[in-house]
């Protein structure tokens, strides 16, 4: 059996909980989180602790055990302290603003790029080349981070783009061994 999938996940007193089939709501100070648990398991919920087990004797309960209680403990965190991803933009000339819930960012091309995010995702910028993405969905704010990050990821020679702080870039090596005539 699992170890993580063993673990029992406390709930905070702001917290309620609770299943309806496979589905599982969590809701608390950050916000409302609804989400589809695997069909092998199933959501034990007492005295302020929630408990993930099989829900049959057969094989795939056991394997998707860590799996549910880690999605579980995501969506208790995630509406009691909310997750956050900081970005970095890194060149000359590349900068962030908003307009209203719009992100504005100039990468160098010939336009500036703007995204709109989700409703349930904050994004703000405390300075021209960081952007902070706030949410209490960890899987939709990786995904809304990502994308941004992919509108001018980091590239290999000057590691000039968009990189998530604290990323490290491995640059490779410019043209060598040319000789002068």
């Amino acid at each position: 059996m699992s170890r993580i999938g063993r673990m029992p996940i406390d709930l905070p007193p702001e917290v309620k909980i609770a299943t309806e089939g496979n589905t599982v709501r969590v809701e608390g100070p950050k916000g409302r989180l609804e989400r589809e648990i695997p069909a092998a398991v199933k959501l034990v919920v007492e005295n302020g602790r929630a408990l993930v087990e099989k829900a049959g004797g057969d094989e795939p309960g056991t394997a998707m055990l860590g799996l549910a209680r880690t999605l579980v403990a995501n969506m208790v965190d995630g509406v009691t302290k909310g997750f956050q991803r900081n970005l970095e933009l890194v060149g000359v000339g590349y900068r962030a603003s908003l307009q209203g819930r719009k992100l504005v960012i100039t990468l160098g091309y010939s336009h500036p790029v703007e995204y709109e995010p989700p409703a349930d995702i904050q994004i703000e910028v405390p300075a021209v080349t960081r952007i902070v993405v706030r949410g209490a969905d960890k899987e939709e704010v990786g995904r809304v981070a990502a994308k941004i990050r992919a509108f001018r990821s980091p590239e290999p020679y000057k590691g000039k783009g968009v990189r998530y702080q604290g990323e490290k870039i491995r640059l490779k090596a410019g043209k060598a061994g040319l000789k002068k005539r």
